[in-house]
């Protein structure tokens, strides 16, 4: 059972999760920020459903046994329409305090706390306002004080411009989402094999192919990784990679154009996975400088916002 609060008090130990459609990730932190341990299971939103509550209390318990109750802090897909609670957007431009305010506090029949972190919008992108989801957390987490331009890889991956504390406006580019498309489902399918290891020559020949100074666009540029093949110049094994880097150039042509960034500028990254490093090579290669944050910026996040919240509250 579910109840919201309005007056909220922090306990000793905070939960942030992490759950996504097939994943549930936890961290357990101490009342000094640190990570004393973390639980990850495959029970994601789409298994939980219906009963996310039960799900949570179940796999928290050891935590819950050994500290009592805990407060726990949720982003991303978990306060989605197709998650647990839907929560609103907060428009940007957005500071710490405006994302805080808008977090939902709900008493949970367990004697745990959670607070839901809401999304951001940008109502300047058109044709319809854009969004994001647990990205306002790493934003957050990565620091909002300094003028930037900062890239976060991801299916639905977002750049944002952050200054003066607050979160100015983002966009976002579905570059992940069309590579695994394009290779479980296009003619690629039946083409590409997957090694074990990455080809960063293959990711190089794609990016130069997506900065070729020719007048193609992105749907011819794209079929070169047929024509490759064809040619005997491209290998099964490189066909993915090749990919990955002319979508990924193509995305920094695409921001470039959009005044996110100029050669010599710096941008920094944020993420927590493999993709960081794709993004790196990238900027490097296009004349920048790139600056790859630690990977536990999500969390810090979590918790800062967390923490603003109580004290709006």
């Amino acid at each position: 059972m579910l109840e919201a609060v309005n007056e909220v008090k922090e306990t000793k130990m905070r939960v942030v999760i992490d759950w996504s459609a097939t994943r549930l990730e936890a961290a357990l932190i101490d009342g000094t920020d640190a990570v004393l341990d973390r639980i990850g299971t495959d029970d994601g939103l789409k298994r939980a459903a219906g009963r996310h509550e039960a799900v949570l209390d179940e796999i928290l318990a050891p935590w819950r046994r050994t500290h009592g109750s805990l407060h726990i802090l949720a982003a991303g897909m978990v306060g989605g329409r197709s998650g647990w609670m839907e929560m609103g957007y907060v428009p940007a431009p957005a500071s710490l305090a405006d994302i805080a305010r808008a977090a939902r506090h709900v008493a949970l029949a367990n004697g745990d706390r959670l607070t839901l972190i809401p999304g951001l919008c940008d109502p300047a992108a058109s044709p319809f306002p854009d969004v994001m989801r647990g990205e306002e957390a790493q934003l957050v987490g990565h620091g909002l004080d300094r003028d930037a331009v900062v890239v976060m890889p991801g299916n639905n991956g977002k750049w944002a411009r952050i200054g003066g504390g607050r979160i100015a406006g983002f966009r976002t580019f579905v570059t992940g989402e069309l590579v695994a498309l394009l290779l479980a489902y296009s003619g690629l399918a039946g083409i590409a094999v997957h090694p074990e290891g990455r080809d960063w020559r293959a990711f190089a020949r794609g990016l130069e192919c997506a900065g070729a100074p020719d007048r193609h666009g992105l749907l011819t540029r794209l079929f070169t990784a047929r024509t490759g093949w064809l040619a005997g110049q491209l290998a099964p094994a490189e066909i993915g990679d090749y990919l990955r880097g002319l979508l990924i150039g193509w995305e920094f042509i695409e921001a470039r154009n959009a005044g996110l960034w100029l050669p010599g500028g710096t941008l920094d990254i944020v993420g927590d996975d493999d993709r960081v490093d794709d993004y790196r090579r990238a900027a490097e290669g296009l004349g920048l400088t790139a600056r790859v944050a630690p990977d536990d910026t999500a969390l810090r996040g979590a918790l800062a916002i967390g923490a603003e919240s109580m004290i709006l509250a």
